[in-house]
């Protein structure tokens, strides 16, 4: 599994059968001069974690896979089955760029 950097505002759940789960995330980089707790859900954007999962499900019916939340702006997206739809999904919402590809 590769690392995937996205805004600090993002969260990635996955389902696989009849569970959610919270990818864990870290902060690399931060304008705000205090910690940010990523799991104060409620605390930075006044959503519960279930909230937000009943709205991924919502969205695709609950299809196994990756999904990705914008908890800011209360947006949820299917990303895929495999970890990397997520850096793919992410580059259509105009975050990150492909990988480049140098000739030998």
């Amino acid at each position: 599994m590769s690392t995937i950097v996205m805004p600090y505002y993002f969260r990635t759940f996955s389902r696989s059968g009849t569970k959610w789960f919270v990818k864990n995330a870290d902060v690399f980089y931060s304008e705000r001069s205090t910690p940010i707790d990523l799991d104060d859900f409620q605390g930075l954007y006044g959503v519960s974690e279930l909230d937000v999962i009943i709205e991924l499900f919502r969205i695709n019916g609950g299809k196994p896979g990756y999904y990705l939340a914008n908890l800011k702006d209360r947006k949820y997206y299917y990303c895929g089955s495999e970890w990397e739809d997520i850096k793919v999904k992410l580059q259509e919402l105009g975050i990150g760029a492909p990988k480049p590809h140098y000739d030998s």
